[in-house]
């Protein structure tokens, strides 16, 4: 870039702290935007009274919303399941957007923005809606997939979003999956830029090689949900546990861990499966280098929802490790089956056991696959693609041009599909 751009970024949560473990992906997009000369700044919601700060560099402006104790609405958990599981946060829904739009508006007249950026619209799009119209920039909006399920359900939401989506100068989503969801919405150009793996980009790919009496290691990493299909790669366990040396650790935590667990004594697992919760992240890079393949059974879970792209498998992939997975939302992006992975059904323990049954029967195709798959991931999702089509973006929105170009004119989107 010739000159350094100045963007603002508009997100649900941010690190609260410089140790603060919260959207990692988002702190590396930012840090590596700023090595090619685009400055971003953050504006997010406060959380119990945070004020201003700079973390990791970043100025990060936060708004109050609430009095202090009610606000963590955010940050936590994400704000449907706070509402869902304390209906009473409902009452801050629009303190929060509100305080949002104003905070929004007194940030872009006090301070030159290129381009505002909103993540997650629902309902932050309001909030860049409001700092488009008070400064005149170009507004962009990111889509991850969750926000636009909802819509699906509730008739409000997809008048809402169809109306931000004809709004935005650019929109963009991570994957065909999430893509193909806001055209059902509303038809537009669509980015695709997907969010990258916050694995050590020095990394080399490390070849498990099975010692005498060590049994075959597999991996999941996750929030233990219900979208996460684990309670069928128990089952899969389960099948494979009489036949081969098998062992599963499984990373992470969530609101399904105790009954995950209970399922696991029920198929007698207790010597084949281990629930590790949250780890380092020293150590979560000794368990992707050491496992012998990577497992995310995904499913579409009750609420509709499903991955929107699977960033984990990315991380796996980057480390060398052949995977399988399900052929659900924007996972299909990443493993393309019997090229780079193995993918099965959801909700399919048979065919999650089969595959899984193949890297261990087929070391050499295991190795095949996965050294088509990290190919991939250099190609389609590495940093420096992302930073790229996120450049380019905004260089093409911030271009000296002729007259004004109407909002959402699908001509003015240059990557997407």
């Amino acid at each position: 870039m010739s000159r350094r751009w100045k963007i603002l970024y508009i997100v649900t949560a941010y690190s609260r702290d410089p140790d603060d473990v919260i959207t990692p992906w988002l702190v590396e997009t930012i840090e590596r935007l700023g090595e090619v000369g685009v400055d971003v700044e953050v504006l997010a919601p406060a959380y119990r009274g945070l004020g201003d700060a700079i973390v990791h560099g970043v100025p990060v402006h936060r708004f109050r919303y609430a009095p202090r104790r009610w606000e963590d609405l955010t940050h936590d958990e994400t704000a449907p399941d706070r509402v869902r599981h304390r209906p009473g946060y409902l009452a801050v829904v629009p303190g929060y957007v509100l305080c949002g739009m104003r905070a929004a508006r007194r940030l872009v007249r006090r301070c030159h923005f290129d381009v505002v950026h909103v993540h997650w619209p629902l309902p932050h799009a309001l909030l860049g809606l409001a700092a488009q119209r008070a400064a005149r920039v170009p507004l962009v909006c990111s889509f991850y997939g969750v926000e636009l399920t909802w819509a699906r359900r509730f008739w409000p939401f997809r008048l809402f979003l169809r109306r931000m989506i004809r709004s935005a100068d650019a929109v963009t989503a991570i994957s065909t999956y999430t893509a193909g969801l806001i055209r059902q919405i509303h038809e537009r150009r669509v980015e695709l830029i997907p969010f990258g793996a916050t694995v050590d980009p020095g990394i080399t790919p490390v070849e498990s090689r099975r010692e005498v009496g060590r049994p075959f290691e597999l991996l999941f990493v996750g929030r233990l949900v219900e979208r996460k299909g684990v309670r069928y790669l128990l089952d899969a366990i389960a099948q494979l546990q009489d036949r081969y040396d098998v062992l599963l650790r499984v990373v992470g935590d969530g609101p399904w861990r105790s009954r995950l667990e209970a399922h696991a004594r029920t198929l007698s697992l207790q010597d084949r499966v281990r629930f590790e919760g949250f780890v380092s992240k020293d150590e979560l890079a000794r368990r992707f280098a050491g496992c012998d393949a990577f497992v995310l059974p995904a499913v579409v879970d009750a609420k509709g929802d499903t991955e929107g792209l699977g960033v984990v498998l990315i991380e796996a992939l980057s480390y060398g490790k052949p995977v399988v997975a399900t052929s659900v939302g924007g996972i299909v992006d990443i493993v393309r089956d019997g090229e780079t992975g193995l993918l099965v059904p959801p909700e399919d323990a048979d065919a999650l056991a089969r595959a899984i049954a193949t890297y261990i029967e087929e070391p050499e195709r295991a190795r095949t696959l996965a050294d088509s798959g990290r190919a991939h991931v250099d190609a389609q999702f590495s940093w420096p693609t992302i930073i790229d089509r996120l450049t380019s973006l905004y260089r093409e929105l911030t271009l000296p041009r002729v007259g004004e170009r109407p909002h959402g004119d699908p001509s003015s989107a240059p990557l997407g599909v």
